[in-house]
């Protein structure tokens, strides 16, 4: 990494989010995030469970089998991740969800629908 990076060298990632907006105006929208340490990448974070993801990802053309599921926070919350490439840019799509144990005792609680 240079320490003389500038805007101009995130052009890629920035086009590619471009791209989506103008593509994929009707997906849900993700959090993004684009970094000095990773240049070329677009990071989408979906904050509102795991449903969104699989949308995400056919629209990207990444591949089921690149998708990785990871349990974290006492395996209260589940996560998934997948690298593809969309309009140049390397993109790193991430979901994260309550996991089905953390929904279901909500639902015996009262607390939310199953």
């Amino acid at each position: 990494m240079s320490a003389a990076l500038t805007l101009n060298d995130l052009t890629v990632p920035m086009r590619a989010l471009r791209a989506l907006a103008v593509d994929f105006a009707y997906l849900p929208a993700p959090a993004v995030s684009m970094s000095r340490i990773y240049p070329k990448r677009l990071e989408l974070s979906l904050h509102q469970g795991l449903g969104p993801f699989d949308v995400w990802r056919t629209a990207l053309g990444i591949e089921p089998e690149a998708v990785r599921f990871r349990a974290q926070g006492d395996g209260r919350t589940w996560s998934l991740k997948a690298l593809g490439e969309f309009a140049g840019a390397e993109v790193e799509l991430v979901a994260y969800g309550d996991a089905l144990d953390s929904v279901l005792q909500g639902a015996e609680s009262g607390g939310g629908d199953a």
